[in-house]
């Protein structure tokens, strides 16, 4: 991704991750890192990076806030995070922690333009449902539609997306895939495995 000033990033890394029995989910290990890691990559080139979650997160070139209440949900994270930002800023990007294959979704938005008629670009994933964290946003249009709830605290994103002019893009590549769960994340480093066993028998092959 071209580094652009005008670009900013949230991740949003404050749930209680109750279906993984209540570790800390950006800090479970895939691909050799922790999740949170490998979507801070993806965004390593906007500036700036809000990370929303508690501190022993922190990361160098990363500013961390904390939604109020914590654990206040998403629209609460995002409206804590828009508070970082500077009026500079026009867009940006809003992704989950738990997204292995963040990098994927910068690359499936980025080859679509924020056109004047669109708000928000999110991928729509296999079962056609939006997913609103792993998209990318106009902040003006984020700012005043948190603005307009009686309060952030609880609010789902529907309440945001709904008020919203979104452009879902189909995720043919599976990349916004997320581990909610153990399951998931056994599913998940299996696949890869998998994968690397594949590679290494095609190299032989080839060799």
């Amino acid at each position: 991704m071209t580094a652009d000033p005008r670009r900013a990033a949230i991740v949003l890394a404050g749930g209680r991750a109750t279906r993984l029995g209540g570790v800390d989910k950006a800090e479970v290990e895939v691909d050799g890192r922790m999740l949170i890691d490998g979507v801070l990559q993806a965004v390593a080139a906007c500036e700036p990076i809000v990370l929303v979650g508690p501190d022993h997160l922190t990361r160098p070139g990363v500013r961390v806030v904390r939604e109020r209440p914590a654990f206040g949900g998403p629209v609460a994270a995002l409206e804590a995070a828009l508070h970082d930002l500077s009026d500079a800023v026009a867009e940006t990007w809003v992704l989950a922690c738990d997204l292995p294959r963040a990098g994927g979704i910068v690359d499936a938005l980025s080859e679509h333009s924020m056109t004047d008629d669109v708000d928000a670009l999110m991928l729509r994933d296999s079962g056609g449902r939006a997913q609103p964290l792993a998209g990318r946003y106009r902040v003006a249009a984020l700012r005043a539609a948190i603005g307009a709830l009686p309060t952030a605290e609880g609010a789902a994103m529907r309440r945001i997306t709904g008020a919203l002019r979104v452009q879902e893009i189909d995720d043919e590549r599976g990349a916004s895939m997320d581990l909610d769960t153990w399951e998931d994340v056994s599913a998940y480093r299996a696949e890869q495995s998998e994968g690397r066993r594949d590679r290494r028998v095609r190299r032989r092959e080839t060799a």
